[in-house]
């Protein structure tokens, strides 16, 4: 879109106008479920000892442009992305050596992959795995050309916000369609007034995603057989509930599919495996009704994404104990660590191997290139090289970014002091050259502790996708469909809502 496009977008809203607008989104999220369990920064600890209270989501006043083409090219892409991460996954010895080099600077890979190794030595037992994947991109902006669609990472546990991004979408839809001076809708602005954002079916393709693995699974591997059912596993305090829940209502609901949540703190507590039984199906002892036991087909994973989510040994015995199962794990751990941003890097790097063409064999070669040109530039700084030579030369330094291997840690600049205390531990760390989205793009966005803040903003496109595979690489479902917008401050460098730094957004294609 041209810069001046942008320059009235979004319309300007009187005091008055802006005070109505958020009132009435407050009450179309908490009656419709866009909503977030208030977190310490709003309610002091013990104002809610029951946890009962809940608030908006953060989420923008209007709808964000963005570019049609790279929307366009991302969900084309998503099933090809989906095959690639599953063939990695797969492929053991090769996604090995990238682990097997990050271990010593990174207990939580090192960690992961132990339970991996335990497992192997024993067995596995379930030759399925389910991914439940999220591809982020930005739109880039060159002086040159049109925006071009740029990978920020990819996401193979936990990939949060279906849920909520479809809401968001039907609440900017509902603005959009309603007359003006109805009870709820937007002031007159030509690119108001010219479509609706895209559809949305983040929760049907994902549940869908979760209701192959269960049929898959097959009968029960109990005796006497046992009623089948889905596991959500979830963090302690989860303030993301409501987005998990709409997953929940439509396995239950459309899929009829019994679904339990269990927190991850109570895995050993609430699940067993009979050891009498060398198939090792996974037994679900809800508390609430000891006598109907479940045998559980699919393992979905809210949790253990963080290392902070391992606080002693018990929680790596509950992942070793869920892995070495027959249940459908989503993701297991091969496909965790097959989301490392060391494997991002190298699968971008613009010499050597072509471990594209090597993993996508069936895939046409100019979709191949057109995944290609979704790599930013990225770099190894393991060892003396064009990576080091651009993070410590003071110019090139400011065009690149710091991206950490390990999960829940921060992207950094490239300031020197930083770079000066990690130079020990370079292996821990890409450097990935900037993604420089549109600067001009402004926004108005509702926190959730009910501030209102406005200014330029940036965007960044999450696009869902699900995939069943076997140990052979043999595909059983495939989909993409679905999608997220997460808005931010251009100056804020991270990109979390569940964090607060971005709020969730819908699009208007342009």
């Amino acid at each position: 879109m041209e810069e001046s496009v942008y320059s009235s977008y979004p319309p300007e809203l009187s005091s008055a106008q802006q005070n109505y607008l958020v009132t009435a989104v407050k009450d179309w999220a908490i009656q419709n479920g866009l909503a977030v369990r208030p977190g310490p920064a709003i309610l002091p600890e013990g104002i809610d000892p029951n946890g009962v209270l809940a608030t908006n989501a953060p989420v923008t006043l209007f709808p964000s442009p963005f570019p049609r083409a790279c929307f366009e090219d991302a969900t084309a892409l998503q099933t090809v992305y989906n095959e690639l991460y599953a063939a990695i996954t797969c492929n053991e010895q090769w996604l090995g050596k990238i682990v097997e080099d990050l271990i010593d600077v990174d207990d939580f890979v090192a960690n992961l992959w132990k339970v991996h190794l335990a497992v192997q030595k024993e067995g596995y037992v379930q030759n399925l795995s389910l991914g439940l994947f999220r591809s982020d991109y930005m739109a880039h902006n060159s002086s040159d050309h049109a925006p071009a669609l740029k990978q920020v990472e990819f996401n193979t546990i936990s990939s949060s916000f279906g849920g909520l991004s479809s809401l968001v979408r039907a609440l900017h839809t509902e603005l959009l369609t309603s007359p003006p001076g109805s009870p709820i809708s937007y002031p007159s602005h030509p690119l108001l007034e010219s479509s609706t954002p895209p559809e949305n079916t983040a929760v049907e393709t994902l549940s869908a995603g979760l209701a192959a693995a269960h049929k898959a699974y097959g009968p029960s591997k109990s005796s006497p057989a046992l009623p089948l059912g889905v596991l959500f596993v979830v963090q302690e305090g989860e303030r993301n509930v409501f987005d998990q829940l709409a997953l929940l209502k439509q396995l239950t609901g459309f899929h009829k599919i019994p679904v339990f949540r269990v927190l991850s703190t109570e895995v050993l507590n609430q699940t067993s495996i009979p050891s009498s039984n060398p198939a090792r199906p996974l037994i679900y002892h809800p508390p609430h009704s000891p006598a109907s036991i479940f045998e559980v087909t699919t393992v979905y994973l809210r949790a253990y994404y963080a290392p902070d989510e391992y606080k002693s040994s018990r929680d790596w015995d509950a992942r070793t104990h869920l892995e070495r199962s027959a249940a459908i794990k989503c993701p297991t751990v091969l496909n965790q660590l097959s989301g490392c941003k060391k494997v991002q890097q190298v699968l971008a790097e613009p010499t050597g191997p072509d471990h594209l063409s090597s993993f996508l064999s069936g895939t046409d070669s100019t979709v191949i290139a057109k995944l290609r040109e979704t790599f930013a530039p990225q770099y190894d700084l393991s060892s003396v090289g064009q990576g080091r030579d651009l993070a410590l030369n003071s110019d090139t330094a400011l065009k690149h970014v710091l991206k950490p291997q390990r999960e829940g840690e921060a992207t950094t600049s490239t300031n020197q002091r930083f770079l000066d205390s990690c130079e020990s531990d370079w292996k821990g760390w890409v450097l990935m050259e900037l993604i420089n989205p549109s600067a001009s793009a402004k926004n108005v966005a509702l926190r959730n502790d009910g501030e209102v803040l406005q200014g330029h903003v940036i965007s960044e496109l999450g696009v869902y996708g699900t995939i069943l595979w076997d140990n052979t690489g043999k595909i059983h479902h495939n989909e993409q469909g679905g999608w997220l917008l997460r808005t931010k401050g251009k100056e804020v460098n991270e990109g979390g809502v569940a964090a607060g730094f971005s709020s969730l957004d819908s699009i208007l294609l342009f």
